[in-house]
């Protein structure tokens, strides 16, 4: 388990700070993440890297010469956010453009998209890419559902070497999909990890059986077998594999790969030693030749109790820039040039405005938004744990710990607003943004898109009346289902947000005050949360594990309707 740590919200923050102190020589803080230390070349495409946080050396420790030249570091098992990966890209872009590579997560495609546009927009052409290497996650005929894992690497080290070589942003991201193309990873776990502050591990394998095809997010896995011996796992992740070979691989016979033999966390390198001895005889009978093997920790899952197999199938192009020289903090191959160092920059950092304009009206309206935000704040902080062990039955436990982060971030941000005299759109607007920049993953970048729709709906001028807080719901539910991609009875939070806005929305245009009717449709919303206990996933983390959450509700759902019923106690005196 993690057992050093101060306060468990804090802990991704601190760990970055501790990491950039040891590794000076390679990196250096920016805004989001860090960039490399090392001096810019003019016109070349910047590969830019990023995920969540407690599977290091993924990502800050592959930021340096041959490999990434920034990564966005987001919280424990979060995607960081869109302002995050921003920071980071326009600290390490040199103007050839920008490529931004992650795992093929939900709340990852949301905030790099969301970056990208961004950045385009801004003059800085920009390009994403998800790595979708892990075959347990989905089938062959959905490959582009698959997670991102231990792939990484050899993707993102094509793709930089690429941009290294000077070649544009166009064939830097080909290249790119083409190794992924040919990159498969599976892996096995005899224990899950526990996350910082946590008392318990997110998944738990019983005594002589491991879980088959994890992820690395504390994801169990898709199934269970009894525990194997070093030679029986080796056979197992090799088999697996060879039964998936690239388009145009007909037979592994006369192939070459690079292969990757991963800990998760807690496997020590001789066991893995061990494993790769029977891993390498295995591809030798296969005739497959290895290039390069790599055994070691790539990317871990905290203290998780397992190891993952990756293949690579090369061909010319592949194998030249798998095997270039690389010089990160967590790896390091051949030799670089010796470079430059950077000059010393600043980096932007955005504030808001010192003061604000608002009526009298929106700035009473905004003491009733602060006052919300204070309660649901609370009630996230009184749930956090048990949103993280609902979260933990078929995800990864992290929606207790995000929350707790967005929500705080959130009425820091408000409060602040509030000083300088914001109304209620301005008070609204700050909170959505720091929400999503703080908690990043997926519900954050909801939870800004449900704030900044409010926001809008509500204005700076007005007094708020049921039917304009009915109108911004009703905006925050066509937002989330646009962006995110869910509809009702896919598990989510979708599921509690369309019922609530609904109901809202019928009691304002009977007439109802905002108070009754957002009672009315907080008691709708509860129902539909308990409701979505017997639901099957269809997006998101849970869905390679759905039958394991049924009898569960969704924690995304259930943190929602918690929050609306919070948030009544502050609109009981508002007419």
């Amino acid at each position: 388990m993690t057992r050093l740590h101060n306060d468990p919200a804090a802990f991704a923050d601190e760990a970055l700070e501790g990491f950039v102190a040891a590794h000076r020589r390679w990196v250096r803080p920016v805004p989001g993440g860090v960039v490399r230390a090392t001096a810019k070349t003019p016109g070349q495409v910047a590969v830019v890297i990023g995920g969540g946080s407690g599977h290091y050396p993924a990502f800050s420790g592959l930021v340096g010469q041959g490999l990434a030249h920034g990564a966005a570091v987001g919280n424990v098992f979060a995607s960081p956010s869109a302002q995050q990966i921003r920071g980071v890209a326009k600290a390490a872009q040199a103007g050839g453009g920008v490529l931004l590579m992650y795992g093929n997560y939900a709340g990852d495609v949301l905030h790099f998209g969301q970056a990208a546009e961004r950045l385009t927009g801004e003059g800085i052409p920009t390009q994403t890419f998800a790595v979708t290497d892990d075959i347990s996650s989905a089938g062959p005929d959905e490959a582009h559902k698959r997670r991102g894992i231990a792939g990484d690497l050899p993707v993102f080290k094509a793709a930089a070497v690429a941009a290294e070589q000077g070649l544009p942003l166009d064939e830097v991201a080909r290249i790119a999909a083409h190794t992924n193309d040919r990159t498969r990873s599976f892996g096995i776990a005899f224990s899950g990890c526990t996350l910082p502050g946590a008392d318990h591990p997110l998944f738990t394998v019983p005594e002589d059986r491991m879980a088959v095809g994890l992820g690395i997010h504390g994801e169990p896995g898709i199934g269970e077998e009894d525990v194997p011996s070093a030679d029986e796992a080796a056979e197992l992740l090799v088999a697996t594999l060879l039964k998936e070979l690239p388009e145009g691989i007909g037979s592994p016979d006369g192939q070459r790969a690079a292969v990757i033999l991963n800990g998760l966390g807690s496997v020590k390198y001789e066991e893995l030693f061990v494993v790769y001895r029977r891993v390498s005889q295995l591809l030798a009978d296969a005739g497959v030749s290895t290039v390069d093997p790599e055994v070691g920790e790539l990317v871990t899952s905290f203290d998780m109790a397992g190891v993952s197999l990756t293949l690579t199938w090369l061909d010319d192009t592949i194998e030249a820039l798998w095997t270039a020289p690389a010089d990160t903090p967590a790896y390091r191959k051949g030799a670089v040039p010796e470079a430059a160092p950077a000059d010393e920059e600043s980096y932007e950092t955005e504030t808001g405005p010192e003061t604000y304009t608002a009526s009298e009206e929106s700035r009473q309206a905004a003491a009733t938004a602060l006052d919300a935000l204070r309660r649901l704040k609370e009630t996230v902080d009184t749930h956090a744990d048990e949103l993280g062990r609902i979260d933990a039955v078929a995800g990864d436990g992290d929606h207790g710990i995000g929350m707790r982060r967005g929500s705080t971030g959130a009425y820091e941000a408000a409060l602040h607003a509030k000083e300088l005299g914001a109304g209620a759109r301005s008070l609204l607007t700050a909170a959505g943004d720091a929400w999503a920049d703080k908690a990043g993953g997926t519900s954050g970048a909801l939870w800004g898109i449900v704030l900044r729709a409010l926001a809008d709906a509500l204005g700076d001028t007005e007094r708020p009346t049921p039917a304009s807080v009915a109108h911004g719901v009703l905006r925050a539910s066509d937002g989330v289902r646009r962006t995110g991609g869910a509809e009702v009875g896919d598990k989510t939070m979708v599921d509690v947000l369309v019922p609530f806005a609904e109901t809202l929305g019928r009691q304002a245009d009977a007439g109802a005050s905002l108070s009754e009717a957002w009672d009315t449709a907080a008691t709708a919303a509860e129902t539909a949360a308990r409701d979505t206990a017997h639901l099957l996933p269809k997006m998101g983390r849970a869905r390679p594990h759905a039958e394991k959450s049924l009898g569960t509700p969704d924690a995304g759902a259930h943190s929602l309707a918690l929050i609306v019923r919070a948030v009544h106690g502050a609109l009981a005196t508002y007419k």
